[in-house]
């Protein structure tokens, strides 16, 4: 088996002991993306809208970096503060994604790392570059 490991400074440098995506063949597995501005490190929260805007926006560029697209993605697990943000997410989502949509996961959880009311992480089907 061979793995490579994904890594763009398109998307936010992982803050742990982690990869932002792992690829095994042609399957991406991402870790999950909270709302850091790449540029920065900062959180991007002026609303919940744009902080999931920016959720997409480093998810795409894992995608980019790994040889696909936000669309090449089949499944998906959104992580939320307040379940009551669900329609704002299939509002961003549909800004994103064209269908066949990938399947998703919604929970609500607790607590997410740096204050983020959302984070998702997925899995991703590419062509193999290995």
């Amino acid at each position: 088996m061979s793995k490579v490991i994904i890594n763009t400074d398109k998307a936010p440098e992982a803050i742990g002991t982690y990869s932002q995506a792992v690829k095994i063949r042609n399957t991406v597995y991402m870790s999950g993306q909270i709302a850091l501005d790449p540029a920065t490190m900062e959180m991007q929260q002026q609303d919940f809208i744009t902080e999931a805007k920016r959720v997409f926006d480093n998810l795409t560029a894992v995608c980019e970096a790994a040889g696909g697209t936000l669309q090449d993605m089949v499944k998906l697990n959104i992580y939320l503060l307040d379940l009551g943000n669900f329609a704002q997410v299939n509002e961003v989502m549909s800004q994103y994604f064209e269908q066949p949509y990938p399947a998703r996961a919604a929970l609500g959880v607790s607590q997410l790392p740096k204050g983020a009311n959302i984070e998702i992480d997925g899995v991703m089907e590419v062509p193999s570059t290995s």
